[in-house]
């Protein structure tokens, strides 16, 4: 499938391609490569869309533009405002799909939460995600797209001022799974000419797809995550069903490879998903310091945030100090993350968007995300 978001009238959609990308489009229609520096920052930085706007560009220039190319961004559907502040939209992909994208706003950053897949195909129980089903790649436009909007409110929302300056992904979807389509919107995030994020500002999340860890080592620096959730193969099995596939030593061995292959000392970060009873417990926590010893890691608990028909419970703050203090105890760097967004099912793990899947699995799952944003429309319209 196209980076580009396909369009009724076969215009070429300029989102999602990267400064290469753009750099050979001008090139092939006879015109300078740094016409794409220019397309970069009149889009990312500034937020213009309209060709007749973009005035360093000539005349005849924007005129061919405005007839052969456009700038397409997924639409918002809904918008809903946690009480801490975090952000969820509802995106439309097409006709038939929605995808979530999640801002979360501290003192000192915003972090982006942005998905990679309509649905997601890995099957993680613990995760509301993969109840939708699987049906399609997003496309590199639909990515930084995200981006675009969420930057383009965030702005709108408080007077403009510059607050996004992390992007993390960990929305819906494998992204290493989407890798083609991920990689150019990485570049974006990136470029200077674009977004201008640090390495250490971008952040992909995997369950696991070990030959993927190892081609993203090969093709670009960012700070790397793991879901985890478990410190052994037979509870990981059950979470985490991918690690049949790929088990916690393979693993462990490509997020090695993965540091060997940085110019400067860093750590993956591990996330665990706090399940009572199932992976919580002191000795998960020494097995885990056990698996750990030999790389340089950092340890994210996550208190579950629960969903219907889930099956789990989040640990009690009880069993989580516990176990995050034999972590500290041997000198793992431990983060409790603190659930942000419950309130509008924004927090990890929650994400379920709108999913026609191949199997249809998730229309189950659709009613009652539509029927839940009614009832929260009514309880607000009643307060």
């Amino acid at each position: 499938m196209s980076s580009q978001l396909k369009t009724p009238d076969l215009k070429v959609n300029l989102v999602g391609m990267d400064r290469p990308a753009l750099e050979d489009y001008f090139v092939a229609r006879g015109e300078k490569r740094f016409r794409a520096q220019q397309i970069l920052q009149w889009v990312y930085q500034r937020g213009v869309t309209d060709v007749n706007e973009m005035t360093d560009l000539s005349k005849a220039l924007r005129t061919d533009l405005q007839k052969d190319t456009e700038f397409t961004f997924p639409e918002i559907v809904s918008e809903q405002v946690s009480a801490d502040g975090t952000i969820k939209w509802l995106l439309r992909a097409d006709d038939s799909n929605a995808i979530e994208t999640v801002y979360i706003p501290e003192s000192n950053r915003g972090t982006l939460c942005v998905s990679s897949q309509v649905g997601c195909a890995l099957d993680c129980t613990f995760c509301a995600t993969a109840r939708q089903g699987f049906n399609r790649n997003l496309t590199a436009a639909e990515i930084i797209g995200q981006v675009w909007v969420a930057d383009q409110r965030i702005r709108q929302l408080h007077h403009g001022r510059q607050l996004l300056t992390n992007v993390v992904f960990m929305g819906m979807g494998e992204p290493l799974l989407n890798f083609k389509q991920v990689l150019p919107a990485i570049h974006l995030l990136l470029d200077d000419f674009a977004y201008g994020l640090g390495k250490r500002k971008v952040t992909v999340s995997t369950s696991g797809v070990v030959p993927k860890i190892d081609e993203l080592s090969e093709t670009i620096d960012v700070s790397l995550a793991i879901s985890l959730h478990a410190p052994n193969d037979e509870t990981r099995n059950e979470l985490v069903p991918l690690n049949r596939k790929y088990p916690i030593s393979e693993l462990l061995a490509a997020c090695k490879r993965y540091l060997q292959n940085k110019e400067r000392k860093e750590s993956v970060t591990f996330e665990y998903v706090m399940l009572d009873g199932v992976n919580d417990s002191e000795q998960h926590a020494h097995q885990l310091v056990a698996l750990l010893k030999n790389i340089s890691a950092k340890v994210n608990l996550i208190p579950f945030n629960a969903f219907e028909g889930s099956g789990y419970q989040r640990s009690s703050q009880h069993a989580i100090d516990k176990f995050s203090k034999v972590l500290m105890n041997n000198g793992i760097v431990v983060i409790t993350r603190r659930p942000r967004g419950e309130d509008i099912d924004a927090a990890c793990g929650q994400l379920a968007g709108k999913v026609v899947d191949r199997a249809h699995r998730g229309n189950h799952y659709i009613r009652m995300y539509e029927r839940s944003l009614i009832s929260k429309r009514i309880e607000t319209q009643c307060v």
